[in-house]
């Protein structure tokens, strides 16, 4: 009866340092900003109607008076991406506008249903496609790899008279692709492969490369910089679509200011919890359930 009070009291203890994240989360309420118009959900068209409903949870837009909603069809792939006809849509996602400076934030509520593309892989190609100030969150309720909700974020940007330019979302969704190859293909682990991306455009913004021999030696100098090892083929692929975007005139330099001020605010954040000690808070974090697991075997032995 002694340890299963004890057991109890621990519980308890776990219940008090979880419930404030919760409620705080809980008691967040939607307020439309009108100067941007109401979120816009995106949700796939393969979704059942259970499986939608399961997505506006996970969004939190089950109110239909405070979201814009829309299906991504397969016609829309091909319609922005000249993709394939046939494919299946299931990733979904929620596109809130933001005031100008805030870049853009991705958010995968449930990652573990995501499981090729990561949040710094859409906002690096959603920077290249050229959306900017918005807060971006995406889900599915099923297992996918994430590519179609690429084509949904788009559709929310090219309603209202608003267009994307065609060629960039193009290259962003390839962008998407190589990403999820170089992670996939060539086993290089995925916050690697987003940093590389991530470098080689702030180069590309420093250096402004007049030919495509320069670019492929921006391409190479990051490499060896994050000492990653690639084939001749994968190399070619990634220089073949910064030649892309190169000609495309994309400013790479406003790009790199977004992914700066997505790494600032982030990191803000984190200080503003920690007080700056980023190292002593998660030692703190890793002392306390060690000292929980480290009472709870000394009441079961």
């Amino acid at each position: 009866m002694k340890k299963i009070t004890w057991m109890l009291v621990v519980l308890a203890i776990l219940g008090l340092v979880v419930s404030p994240f919760v409620s705080a989360s809980e008691g967040d309420e939607t307020v439309i900003d009108e100067r941007y118009g109401k979120p816009k959900l995106v949700l796939g068209e393969a979704l059942s109607d259970n499986q939608k409903d399961k997505v506006r949870n996970l969004l939190s837009a089950t109110d239909a008076e405070q979201v814009d909603e829309y299906i991504v069809t397969a016609d829309d792939l091909v319609n922005y991406i000249g993709g394939d006809p046939s494919s299946n849509m299931y990733s979904s996602a929620k596109i809130t506008r933001k005031e100008d400076g805030y870049g853009v934030v991705v958010n995968i509520v449930n990652p573990e249903s995501i499981t090729q593309v990561t949040k710094e892989m859409y906002a690096n190609a959603l920077l290249t496609a050229g959306v900017e100030n918005a807060l971006i969150e995406v889900a599915s309720p099923v297992k996918v790899t994430g590519h179609s909700a690429l084509t949904g974020i788009y559709k929310a940007f090219n309603v209202d008279g608003e267009t994307l330019d065609q060629d960039r979302m193009e290259v962003a969704n390839d962008e998407l692709d190589v990403a999820t190859n170089l992670a996939e293909q060539a086993g290089i682990d995925q916050e690697k492969v987003s940093e590389l991306l991530t470098e080689i455009k702030k180069q590309i913004s420093e250096q402004n490369p007049a030919t495509k021999e320069e670019v492929e030696q921006i391409v190479q100098d990051q490499l060896n910089q994050l000492n990653i090892e690639l084939s001749p083929e994968d190399r070619q692929m990634l220089t073949d679509l910064f030649e892309r975007m190169r000609n495309l005139d994309i400013d790479f330099g406003q790009v790199r200011d977004q992914l700066d001020s997505i790494v600032s605010d982030l990191q803000g954040k984190l200080e503003e919890v920690t007080g700056g000690d980023t190292e002593g808070f998660w030692q703190g974090v890793k002392n306390f359930f060690q000292n929980i697991v480290d009472s709870i075997k000394g009441l079961l032995g």
